[in-house]
């Protein structure tokens, strides 16, 4: 009995109208502050990982001699490659600066709000 209990139940909250608490709104304007600097950090890192591969490719391989009709693709492809490693390896303090802007925007709300948590 026990058990059916227990799936009733949750069967039925996934039906009722759910009530907002403190921590959920914590949770939310935490993931508010986080959202923007992981999609940045995914986006930029994708281009960069892309535009590296692309340099890459240009140094590595003979077909994109004739494809692109370039009579020495090496240092366009150093060049492109480089632009990328740049791009990578600038992500991560663009990500921490991005994080550390949005931190101090929300940082007021979120303490008040821990704090009304934390004092109940």
């Amino acid at each position: 009995m026990n058990e059916q209990e227990f799936l009733v139940q949750k069967l039925r909250t996934q039906y009722t109208e759910k009530e907002y608490t403190n921590l959920e709104l914590l949770k939310e304007l935490d993931a508010k502050v986080k959202r923007p600097a992981n999609f940045f950090a995914y986006l930029f890192g994708s281009i960069g990982a892309i535009v590296m591969g692309s340099g890459m490719s240009l140094v590595m391989t003979e077909e994109l001699r004739a494809a692109l009709q370039i009579a020495e693709p090496l240092v366009p492809g150093i060049v492109i490659g480089c632009i990328g490693l740049v791009m990578a390896v600038l992500n991560y303090p663009l990500y921490k600066g991005i994080l550390g802007r949005r931190r101090k925007k929300y940082a007021d709300q979120i303490i008040s709000l821990s704090d009304s948590l934390l004092s109940e």
